[in-house]
Order: structure tokens, then C-alpha cells, then sequence
């Protein structure tokens, strides 16, 4: 059966105060929903100061949803974990671990803002600096045991759950990300699909002779609304999924890699290039089945500010009309 995901980022540019926590209360009763209906995973993210919103306290939210949830996975894909004090980040991914039951799922990423680096008073020249000692905390952290930290010794409690820790991936689309996965012994969670950044990343595992594995998307991973009626959803709509794919794609440099970075500069661009996609429940079927057990399915009921009725709409067209066909 497909991977199964609802992807939640709570954007909204025309938000107010109160019609954002009625979006999040959605967003947490959708987690729900889709914890019942048997769907793998929620994935959120993080990114700092956007004016329309965009999630900046993934750990956060991600609490809330397993709070609200008994099966479902939470993905933070990507934390970006330069911008933590470690030894606080290794204290709240242990206590989320624990009353989870270890269903939290950490990507670790360093980010692609300078302005958010700035905004919290961390170097953006030091990132890379930044990164190996949060990465090198957590594990440390986490064996319960004392250790060195910043010239004194430290011992961070509890222990978490998962053993021998958290699932805790390198994400990224540069060979300094997987040779920092294959140095720590980490998986290795490419932010498109490289083939060549995994097999550069399984070559330095066996230089530094450690464990580890890729989670690389697939070719093609486009981010689905449900609809019956495609046409009609786009022309209603598609100006949601345009200002989520402007926003992101103008927060990245040509060095960026990302699965689902759109450069389109209108609706019916955005329509054609397919990164973004409209669908029938009957076509969201026919690209599952044509994935095969490597497909994966990213709902994304909210993307840009979608209104809350509409996105529970694609939903609910998800869980009746396409899930129970995959268990076919």
C-alpha cells in the first residue's frame, strides 16, 4: 500500500487572529480524523517570520497532534535544528518520544534563510559549525549519561522511549548533509530525488564504516487536493496552491534542492507543471496504483490558506473514496 501523508504548514496570508486558531483546531481535528481512517503520517515543517503564517514551532504543533492521535506518525521534516539550544531540543524530542510512545519522526535540516538565522541570533556563516554540535548533543543526550558539552558536564533527563533514540534523519541536497549522516552513523533523508547524493552518502558510510539507510522521495511527488469536479476546484482555488508554491520557491537559491519546488507565475502554469495537483478520487487511485508500493500520497488539505470546509472536503474524498481502494 502507498505511503500515506497529510501535509499541515497552517499558511494563511489573509488570517486574523481569531480565523488562525480556528484553522489550527481544524488542522488538529483533521490529524485525528486521519488517525482513524488509517492514514501513515501527518507531516509539518517549520520556517520562521513569513508573513502569511507559515509554522515556526513545529515540536509544538507536533505535540499537539500526537496528544490528539493514538496510531498516526508525526514528521517534522525539516526541523532546522541550527536555530535550538541542543540541550533543550534533546529534552523536548525525548518528552514528545515518551508520551508518544515513539511516533515523533525528526528531519533535521540547516535551513536555506539567512533572515531566520538572524531573527534568532544564530551565524549563518557557522551553520554547518551549528548543525554537528546539536546533531552530536541529541545523540549524546539521549544515552541518559553524563557528557561534555561547551567545556562542562551535562546529563539530560529522561531518557527517551525509542531506543537507542528517536528516529532522527539528516535531511538536505548537499554532500556536507550526507556526509554528516554517514559520519553520525544517521539516515539519510535527501530533500528530492537524488540518486546520486544516496549513493555519494552509502560511499562515505563505508569509509566511516557506520550503519544507515536513504528515505529519498520518489521521482515525482506532487502535493494532491481531492476534488470531483478538478476544473472547477482550480479555478476556485488554484490561487491557494499558487501563493504556497511562490512563497516557497522564492526562499530558495539555485543550490536548493526540494521534491516540490514549483516555478510557476500563475495558476494554469501551476496546473501544467504538476507539482501541485487537482484530482478525481478516481485519478488519485489510478497514480497510486501506478506507483505501486512506492508511491506516496501527499494530501495537503489547507495548502495556502485553502478554506477549512474545502480542505475537509479533500479529506473526507480521500478517506472514503481512495483509501479503501488501495487495500484492494
Amino acid at each position: 500500500m502507498a505511503v500515506t501523508v497529510v501535509r499541515l504548514n497552517l499558511v494563511d496570508p489573509a488570517a486574523t487572529p481569531r480565523s488562525l486558531a480556528e484553522r489550527y483546531r481544524a488542522a488538529v481535528e483533521m490529524a485525528a480524523y486521519a488517525d482513524e481512517r488509517g492514514i501513515s503520517t501527518v507531516q509539518t515543517e517549520e520556517h520562521h517570520g513569513a508573513a502569511n503564517g507559515w509554522l515556526p514551532a513545529p515540536l509544538v504543533f507536533a505535540g499537539t497532534v500526537l496528544g490528539a492521535t493514538r496510531r498516526i506518525s508525526v514528521t517534522v521534516s525539516a526541523l532546522i535544528t541550527p536555530l535550538y539550544d541542543p540541550l533543550r531540543l534533546a529534552e523536548d524530542i525525548a518528552v514528545l518520544d515518551l508520551a508518544s510512545g515513539g511516533r515523533l519522526v525528526t528531519v533535521a535540516g540547516i535551513g536555506y534563510r539567512p533572515e531566520e538565522y538572524a531573527a534568532l541570533g544564530r551565524d549563518w556563516q557557522g551553520r554547518g559549525a551549528l548543525q554537528d554540535e546539536a546533531l552530536e548533543t541529541l545523540l549524546a543526550a539521549w544515552t541518559g549519561e553524563p557528557f561534555a558539552y561547551r567545556g562542562r558536564t551535562v546529563r539530560v533527563t529522561p531518557r527517551p522511549h525509542t531506543q537507542p533514540h528517536p528516529l532522527l534523519l539528516v535531511g538536505g541536497s548537499s554532500k556536507a548533509a550526507a556526509r554528516r549522516a554517514a559520519r553520525l552513523g544517521l539516515p539519510f533523508f535527501p530533500s528530492a530525488h537524488l540518486p546520486e547524493l544516496e549513493g555519494y552518502y552509502h560511499a562515505r558510510r563505508m569509509e566511516y564504516g557506520t550503519e544507515g539507510w536513504c528515505l529519498m522521495p520518489p521521482a515525482v511527488t506532487p502535493l494532491l487536493h481531492i476534488a470531483e469536479d478538478p476544473d472547477r476546484a482550480w479555478a476556485l482555488y488554484g490561487t491557494h496552491l499558487l501563493h504556497e508554491a511562490r512563497t516557497y520557491a522564492s526562499w530558495q537559491s539555485g543550490a536548493v534542492r526540494s521534491a516540490v519546488r514549483s516555478h510557476a507565475a500563475d495558476a494554469g502554469a501551476l496546473r501544467r507543471e504538476g507539482v501541485y495537483r487537482i484530482v478525481t478520487p478516481e485519478e488519485c487511485v489510478a497514480y497510486a496504483h501506478q506507483g505501486g508500493e512506492q508511491a506516496s500520497l501527499v494530501l495537503h488539505p489547507l495548502c495556502g490558506g485553502m478554506p477549512v470546509e474545502e480542505g475537509w472536503r479533500s479529506l473526507r474524498l480521500f478517506a472514503e473514496r481512495v483509501l479503501p481502494r488501495l487495500k484492494e
